[in-house]
């Protein structure tokens, strides 16, 4: 079993670990059986949404485990279409958490494709009250963050977007960075052909699988990766993700995948 201890990056509410556990489309049992498993393999960091409603199932994994809450980074969404009832959807995310706090709380997406600075400053006061450490967007557009930033004065302290190596680019990276903003990637293996040529070729220098290798480019780029599964088998095998690292020329070798 290799070492599951996850490396971090800071956020101003506290430290996000670097692999977590996404549960989009993860409904009901096997919601609840996937991070179940997770926790009791060593995953400290759940990410789910107010939209994928399995909140309570994984209220119930957590309680199951018995987990101390603070040594579990839990991520949730407030939906696009209720960006008019923000406090309330916080109090129903909590209730339906079993915890009187959130590590991280996202706008899921622009609401009607704005930026909305005024839910912004709503997800502002939640976190000054307490009711969240650290919050952030997911889905937002470098001008879309910019302009929360120019009402506000405060960055978003995550954006949450699609990333893979399909995906990558450097100067929306760097662009992130220079305001503050860590990036967490969703739909890692998806979208990632796990046949080309330096994600191969790196998997076969280290032993490991493909998609392995695919999570652990994120994680050489600083990029939070949250795949998702409900099979135990995979959730040790990403986990696992943790224990080589890929030298830089492989991840320069994999940067070229990108469009």
């Amino acid at each position: 079993m290799p070492d599951t201890t996850t490396p971090t990056l800071p956020l101003p509410g506290g430290a996000i670990p670097v692999l977590g556990l996404g549960t989009w489309q993860s409904e009901g049992s096997d919601a609840e059986l996937a991070v179940s498993a997770a926790l009791q393999l060593g995953y400290r960091h759940v990410d789910t949404a107010t939209g994928y409603g399995n909140e309570a199932q994984v209220a119930r994994a957590l309680a199951t485990r018995g987990i101390d809450r603070d040594d579990v980074f839990l991520t949730t969404k407030l939906p696009p279409d209720h960006a008019d009832r923000v406090r309330q959807t916080l109090m129903e995310s909590l209730a339906a958490l079993g915890t009187d706090h959130l590590d991280l709380w996202l706008i899921h997406w622009p609401p009607g494709k704005q930026a909305r600075p005024d839910v912004w400053e709503e997800l502002r006061r939640a976190r000054d009250e307490g009711h969240v450490r650290s919050i952030g967007v997911s889905n937002y557009s470098i001008a879309q963050i910019d302009e929360l930033i120019a009402a506000t004065g405060e960055a978003p302290a995550v954006n949450q977007i699609p990333y893979s190596p399909v995906d990558h680019d450097a100067a929306l990276l760097a662009a992130h960075r220079e305001r503050g903003v860590v990036v967490e990637g969703y739909s890692p293996l998806k979208r990632t052909d796990l046949g080309a040529e330096p994600i191969v070729a790196a998997a076969r220098a280290h032993g490991v699988t493909p998609a392995q290798v695919v999570l652990r480019w994120h994680l050489e780029h600083d990029v939070v990766v949250i795949p998702k599964s409900v099979r135990p088998e995979r959730l040790e095998e990403n986990l696992g993700v943790l224990g080589f690292t890929l030298s830089p020329d492989e991840v320069a070798a994999i940067d070229t995948l990108g469009r």
